[in-house]
Order: structure tokens, then sequence, then C-alpha cells
């Protein structure tokens, strides 16, 4: 028998019957033909439940054997692929008659979190963002109840939300699958969980915050399954990828990568670290959190509460004999003082700091209390980089932007040029966009930069030096990757404007 399109798109199966009760009970309605409910059927058949169906459903029912592994699969594929988080919506508004929430015993809540209704909603929206290639899932709390928003190559986009009447149940669900405390909404908590969605598994970080109309939840999505990203996929040009590939195989020094936060610099360095022949030397990180899973190399996440932060994990980890080491984030004096006598005993450090571009990360350093001669000696590379969302293939077009969006990136004359961009379809969700690439400025020390950094007040004179020395700027980059019809004007500007 064909248990491929059971009853689920038909009947709304999932309203009346849980996975659990038909794969316990080894059923599952198939068809109606010739006024007969046929009920696939795994071993000897429960009169109870057999009723039950026909009372369910209103139709008398027809019997058919197949094995009970099949019923088991077909069961998984109807409630793992037939529901939306769309269709759910008005279940969840039409099943649960509840308060707001706020005003409700800490039990009651409890049991409304661990409603059928309440568990599908949470799961398929987790589901659903990642199938959308979500790095987030925002639950913010309004007047009139919560708003859900995915966050899709960088940018937030609006997503089904349940009633309003049952916003505490499903920011409690939230909490309990991170094994958060439902009763204590004046506090900000954090909390993880890793969760198996089909094929795929999923660390979710949880961070509540008390609101003015309730708790506020983001859901940060980090697929263990994706490895990390080889350093010739992150968009680089072949100039900048030769330059910085050069830098990671050096003995020792001091190479940075700078950014916002969510600009892709943990995504760089990864790349960085694979080329390291790690059969043979030692490579250890220090993150917060750990993103991907790399063979061959100790990962030690950053735990605050237990005193594991980037400065102490970074003085345990020169105790290990490490040849390279990567800190995720120069963020302290004390951070940056030990990863430049890491360096300076012959060690090579990678590490991130957030700055504009590849000049200030300087400036930033000095800022923090590091000598002059102290970065002249270590510091080898700062590559500052930006995530451009890259133009949907399935609906681009020619198209004329505006004059004054281009001279923000580029001083050219735009006569003759074509441009394209995405006309928004399905498969980029009305965006125009699918999918995010890199743009870059690296900064590499020579002489020259080394020595300007050591005169007084040289930070402006390192800048130019550093342009005359054909330093190719964030917007460079990015217009490269216009002309390329790679990503459109706009978004450039957006990222990447002075």
């Amino acid at each position: 028998m064909d248990l491929a399109a059971p009853l689920e798109s038909k009947l709304s199966l999932h309203r009346h019957f849980s996975a659990e009760y038909l794969e316990t009970h080894q059923v599952l309605p198939v068809e109606v033909a010739d006024e007969l409910l046929t009920v696939a059927v795994g071993g000897d058949p429960d009169a109870d439940v057999i009723a039950d169906l026909e009372d369910t459903f209103d139709y008398p029912v027809r019997i058919k054997r197949v094995a009970a592994e099949d019923i088991v699969d077909a069961v998984r594929r109807a409630y793992s692929g037939a529901e939306s988080v769309l269709d759910l919506v008005s279940d969840l508004s039409d099943g649960l008659e509840v308060t707001d929430g706020f005003e409700t015993a800490e039990h009651d809540i409890r049991n409304l979190a661990n409603q059928p209704p309440v568990i599908r909603f949470v799961n398929l929206l987790i589901r659903e963002a990642h199938e959308a290639g979500a790095s987030d899932i925002h639950l913010e709390a309004t007047r009139d109840g919560v708003d859900v928003r995915f966050r899709v190559d960088g940018l937030l986009s609006a997503a089904p939300a349940p009633p309003a009447n049952l916003r505490a149940a499903v920011v409690s669900r939230v909490k309990l699958i991170g094994d958060l405390d439902i009763a204590e909404r004046r506090q900000p908590q954090d909390g993880r969980v890793r969760v198996r969605l089909e094929d795929r598994e999923l660390d979710l970080r949880i961070s509540t915050l008390p609101s003015l109309h309730g708790e506020s939840v983001v859901l940060r999505l980090l697929d263990q399954g994706d490895g990390p990203t080889e350093l010739g996929s992150v968009g680089m040009a072949r100039e900048t990828l030769d330059r910085f590939s050069a830098l990671a195989r050096l003995p020792h020094g001091i190479v940075l990568a700078t950014g916002p936060t969510g600009s892709g610099k943990t995504t760089t360095l990864y790349g960085a670290l694979q080329i390291r022949d790690r059969s043979i030397e030692k490579v250890i990180t220090v993150e917060d959190p750990v993103e991907y899973q790399l063979d061959g190399i100790t990962q030690v996440p950053v735990n605050r509460k237990a005193g594991m932060t980037f400065a102490a994990g970074l003085r345990s980890i020169l105790r290990q004999d490490p040849d390279v080491v990567m800190v995720g984030e120069m963020r302290d004096r004390e951070t940056a003082e030990i990863a430049v006598q890491a360096s300076m005993t012959g060690h090579l450090v990678f590490s991130t700091l957030h700055t504009n571009d590849a000049a200030s990360a300087v400036s930033r350093l000095l800022d923090l209390g590091l000598q002059p001669y102290m970065l002249a000696a270590t510091l080898e590379g700062v590559l500052a980089q930006r995530l451009v969302r890259m133009i949907c293939d399935a609906c681009r077009e020619p198209y004329e932007p505006d004059p004054a969006t281009i001279r923000t990136i580029a001083d050219v004359s735009v006569d003759g040029l074509r441009f394209e961009r995405g006309a928004g379809c399905e498969a980029c969700r009305g965006t125009g966009y699918r999918g995010r690439t890199g743009i870059f400025e690296l900064l590499t020390f020579d002489e020259s930069l080394r020595a300007a950094l050591l005169q007084p007040g040289g930070i402006p004179d390192f800048r130019r030096i550093a342009r005359e020395q054909g330093l190719r700027t964030l917007r460079d980059d990015g217009w490269r990757k216009v002309r390329q019809s790679v990503t459109t004007v706009e978004e450039v500007a957006r990222v990447a404007q002075a």
C-alpha cells in the first residue's frame, strides 16, 4: 500500500491524533473512497482505536495490513513535513482557551506549555526557521501579543505568530526546552539545548529579556551538521586570498579579523585554521560559543560562571604547548596582552575585534593599553570584512541604480555599465537576494607600516600609507562584486558606506 500521502493533507490528521498515538497503536488513516475510510494497520487492530477513528472521521473503517515499520515511517513523514506554522496558528486559537498567562499560576502555565499544539508550534517554528536558512528566531513581546521574526541573510523578516492569549505558553515552552526557570520573568536568562531535526542536529542558544509588555526571546540556531567553510569559499578576490593564506601559514605573530557582530569573522578564521597541518601541529581555540566542530583541534568554550573567560582560557592554553591559538575575541587589555606575549614566544595567534575597518584595529588595540612597539613587533595582518546578500539567480534582472547611491561606494562614471538585481520570487522569499558572500579589506604590515606605527600620533599617517600602498577598501571590494553582478549597489552601500 502507498503510504506516501496519508490523510494529513486532507483531513488535518494532526488536529485529532498525535504521532505518538498512531505509532503506539500502529494505525494510520490513508484515504477515503467509496464512503469508506481506509486505515493501514501494522498489527492486530484495537477495537477501541478503530471505533475512535470511525467517530472522528464519520466513515466506516476498512483495514489494510502493512508492515509495522512502514506505519512508523509514514507517520513520521506526515508529522514532520505536512504541517506548517501558518496552518497551526488556527489550531492554537481554536483548541486552547486561556487568559493572557501573566496572571496565571506557574503550574497552569507549565501545563499549557506542555500541550501538544504549543509543542508543535515551537517545533515547527524551529523547523521552518532552519529551512529558511535563518540564523535567529525572535519572539518579541508587544502590547497585542507576540511578534515572530526570522533573521535571514542578516535581515529580519516576519513569520507566523501564535495567538496573543498563548504568548506566555509559547515563551514558557521555549524556556522549558532550554532548561530555564519559567517562574522567573524579571531577570534575563540564557540557556542552550541540542535538538535533532530529522537528519540534522541543531544547537539552540536561548536568551530571554524582560521588556515592557513581557519577555522577549531570541533563539540562535547553530547547525552542527554544517562544517566550517573553506577559506576559498568565503568570497575573497584571488589576490586577497593569496595574501591572507600566506598570513595564515606564518609560524608566529598576530592575525586579526575585524567587523561587527555577524560579519563572518569566525567563519573566516576557521577557514584559516584549516590551512594549518593539524597532523603535526597543536591547534587550540577558546570561543564563546564554539560554532563549528573541527577535527584535530582542541576547542575550549568560554564559561564565565565557572571563571573560564577569554583571558583565563588563553593563559591556560599556553601551558598546553600549542603551535596555533585562536581567541574568539580580544575584548579587554588582559586578553590582548596575553595574546601579544604568546605571539612573541613563537605562537601564531588568530583573534577578532569589533572595528569598522582594518586601520581602526590598531587604534582599538592602543586604546586597550598595548604599546605601539608591541604591536609593531607582533601584528602581521588585519582583515576587515562584511557580509553582503547575493542576487537571487532565479529572478535576476537588469536595472538602473540611483546615481547618488553609486557615488557612496565608487567615484566612477557609470555610462554604459550594466547592473542587475533580484526582482523577488518564491525561491528568495520575495527579497531578491539569496545567500551571502563576503567583502574584504586586508591590511598587511611591512616595514613602512611598522615605522609609521612607532611615530608619535602616527595613526592618520598609518591610514594614508596603507592607502598609498594599494589597500583595497571594503567599498572597493564591494564595487568589484557589483560589477561582477554578485550583489547590488544598494546592498554594498548598506553594509560598507563611509
